[in-house]
């Protein structure tokens, strides 16, 4: 049976039989944006990850999914929209945190973050059809989207975290099982001042932008 085949329906699952998954910390200063500090304050740097917070948020509310799933360090807060799964992210390292989102899921599932306040809709609606696998690189060597048409954690498990191969070594864990992998967008995470100034102005109608022009 081809790996992207819905076994239930006996067809290609598309976007609505996605799970899409946000995985995220609450915004308390001093936890979240360290690396936003200076310039800004921890308080200012925890309202700028609030606000792209809200943005991923309201991008995979008018996404079409079956689920829609954020995987929380911390508690939700008014920046969470109706509509949305909360569970709590399991302790460990990145890689396991991860994974285990996966296991979560029993059909196809996109993972995101929350720090590419500038996703739209669009690219968050893929097409399981000729993919096995999604995959959205990120501007720092890092990725930004993990799609799995059958999810496995295995896949994810041992990979290095927040460094500048953790890309090319996450692709190359997809590619060696033999996977037919879709390429999503690059796009740049909001990790410095720098970052949060660009990403703006790639998305200058959110609440990211409006909030960092009030900082700024």
């Amino acid at each position: 049976m081809n790996p992207t085949t819905d076994p239930a329906r006996g067809r290609t699952p598309g976007p609505e039989r996605t799970t899409l998954l946000v995985i995220a910390k609450e915004p308390v200063p001093g936890r979240v944006k360290t690396r936003l500090t200076p310039p800004f304050t921890p308080a200012e740097a925890a309202e700028l990850a609030e606000a792209a917070l809200a943005d991923t948020l309201a991008a995979v509310a008018r996404t079409p999914a079956a689920r829609r799933v954020l995987v929380l360090d911390g508690r939700p807060g008014p920046w969470l929209p109706p509509g949305f799964e909360v569970i709590p992210q399991r302790p460990g390292t990145l890689d396991l945190r991860l994974a285990a989102a996966f296991e979560a899921c029993t059909g196809p599932a996109l993972l995101i973050g929350m720090d590419t306040p500038q996703v739209t809709p669009e690219l968050l609606q893929v097409d399981w059809s000729a993919h096995d696998a999604w995959f959205g690189p990120a501007v720092d060597g890092g990725f930004w989207a993990l799609g799995l048409a059958v999810p496995d954690p295995a896949l994810l498990r041992g990979v290095p975290m927040s460094v500048p191969e953790t890309g090319a070594v996450q692709y190359e864990r997809l590619r060696a099982a033999g996977l037919r992998i879709g390429r999503l967008p690059v796009l740049r995470d909001v990790d410095t001042a720098e970052d949060a100034r660009l990403v703006a102005a790639e998305a200058p109608e959110g609440s990211f932008a409006a909030r960092l022009a009030v900082r700024r």
